[in-house]
Order: C-alpha cells, then sequence, then structure tokens
C-alpha cells in the first residue's frame, strides 16, 4: 500500500511510470537481493521494512550485505505494534500482564505473527528480556492466522501491526495493553505506551526505501527531497494515519547511521534471546 501510495506521487510529478512489484520471501530478503543485484542507475529500488531488514543479517546467510550492497535512500514511515492479549488474559496493563506471565511459570504462548525473527517476535523477545517473563514462542507465516488462534485462546499475547490488530481491538474479540511507539497514538486515545511501563522500549516497523550501491549521491538526494515532499502531503499524512502508519522522513546520511547503529543492536537481541529461524 505505501509502495503504491508513493509511486503514484513520484509518476504524478515526474511524468514517470512506477511499477510496483510484490518480492515477497525470507523475510523480504529475495526482493532485497534482487535490488542489491540490479544496475546503480536509480531505476530499481526496493520498499521494505528496515527493521526486519536490520534482523537478518543475524538470522539468516544472506547473499548480499546490508551496509555495502545498497544505498539507503530515505526513511519513509513508521508504525507500532500493538500489545494484546486474548480475552481469556486476566490482564488489562503492562504491569498485569507481567504478573500474570511470571505466575504461569512460562506456560503463556507468544504469537509470532509474521514468523521467527520477524520484527513482531523480536518485540515479544525483548519484551521478555526486560521484564523477566517466559513464554512460548509459536510462529505464524502470517498474521491473519495468528490474529484467529489468538481471539480463540490458542495463544495468549502478540505484538503486531496496528492494521491487522486494532480491528479485533474495537470489536472486544482482543484487549489492547499498550502501544509501541514512543508516544501515544492519536488514532488510539488513551492508550498507554509500553515505555511508560518500560522506559525506553521502542518497536515497530520501519518502512525504508534503498537503492543499489554505487547509486550516485544527486540520484539518491533527488529521491530522498521528492520522497520527503510527499510524506508531508496532508492526504499522505491522513492516509498514513488511517494504516496506524506516520511519516519518519530522514536524509540518506540519517538512514544509513539508522542501520548502522539498528543492526548490531538487534544482534545483542538475537543472541542474548537465542533467537533461530530453524
Amino acid at each position: 500500500m505505501l509502495a503504491r501510495l508513493v509511486g503514484q506521487k513520484i509518476s504524478d510529478a515526474w511524468g514517470q511510470a512506477v511499477i510496483v512489484e510484490n518480492r515477497p520471501g525470507s523475510n523480504g530478503n529475495l526482493g532485497a537481493d534482487n535490488v542489491a543485484k540490479a544496475a546503480p542507475d536509480g531505476y530499481t529500488l526496493v520498499l521494505m521494512d528496515v527493521g526486519n531488514l536490520a534482523i537478518s543479517p543475524s538470522l539468516y546467510k544472506l547473499p548480499f550485505n546490508v551496509l555495502s550492497d545498497f544505498t539507503p535512500v530515505a526513511m519513509v514511515g513508521y508504525s507500532p505494534h500493538l500489545l494484546v492479549v486474548s480475552a481469556k488474559v486476566p490482564a488489562n496493563t503492562v504491569a498485569e500482564l507481567v504478573a500474570h506471565a511470571k505466575s504461569q511459570n512460562g506456560k503463556l504462548n507468544f504469537a509470532a505473527a509474521a514468523g521467527m525473527g520477524s520484527a513482531p517476535h523480536l518485540a515479544g523477545v525483548i519484551f521478555a528480556q526486560r521484564t523477566g517473563v517466559e513464554w512460548g514462542y509459536v510462529p505464524y507465516k502470517g498474521g491473519a492466522q495468528a490474529m484467529t488462534d489468538l481471539i480463540g485462546g490458542q495463544v495468549d499475547v502478540t505484538f503486531n501491526g496496528m492494521v491487522a490488530t486494532y480491528p479485533h481491538v474495537k470489536s472486544g474479540k482482543l484487549k489492547l495493553l499498550a502501544v509501541s511507539s514512543a508516544k501515544r497514538n492519536a488514532q488510539l486515545g488513551d492508550v498507554a505506551t509500553v515505555s511508560e511501563t518500560l522506559p525506553g522500549f521502542l518497536t515497530g516497523s520501519w518502512q525504508g526505501l534503498l537503492a543499489p550501491a554505487g547509486t550516485p549521491k544527486a540520484i539518491a538526494d533527488k529521491l530522498n527531497a521528492e520522497i520527503a515532499r510527499i510524506m508531508s502531503l496532508p492526504e499522505i499524512k491522513e492516509r498514513l494515519a488511517s494504516l496506524g502508519a506516520e511519516p519518519n522522513a530522514m536524509t540518506p546520511e540519517q538512514f544509513s547511521n539508522w542501520l548502522k547503529a539498528e543492526i548490531p543492536a538487534m544482534a545483542k537481541i538475537v543472541k542474548d534471546g537465542k533467537v533461530s529461524v530453524d
């Protein structure tokens, strides 16, 4: 959805057709590899969850190097996770969830809604590391089945994207405890952040645009300026808000520095949490 929103605006401004091609698989790594090997002329780009891209080097034997085979162009948006529990879980706050989880001695199940090693899974790992809770991780290929099982009580808790999760909260099928953003989300009313209980806690999905390494700086800068213009448009901000997202503009240099800091940070979480994709 985000690629099509941005792509159409680029087409309107530049008179250049933008073709959006879905390349799923391996946590986004197949699509990323395709772009890493493309010509560095600014015509082939990848828009992906760079949170996943920061995690992948610690979990996969990648056919590319995240830091040397790409030119970061623009951080585009950010979407927080929602911390939700099954209706049967007797918790209505983060503190109550922690207390309940500890009382269950590891019997609670966490739904890894996008599979092991995904950003939602790592959110659960970070939460467990910060609070000392223990729970089992149940991997899912996608969020739909995870939500179905959470509603049915087959699993107990998860972090998941707002668009896929909030409708079940509004219908009363799931309980929303907190949002993973740094600040409270205007779309969610008075819902607390996880960081109000666990200071500094921040997880979610960061969407970023990258080009092949060697892409001229002038091209990256031109694309970055256009993305920044697009993301500042009122209709784009409104559309993103309806999807539970917000603009998160960065320069290419800021985006590059973000990746350089995020990759080792995720590597430590993966190592300490003994996370694998087996």
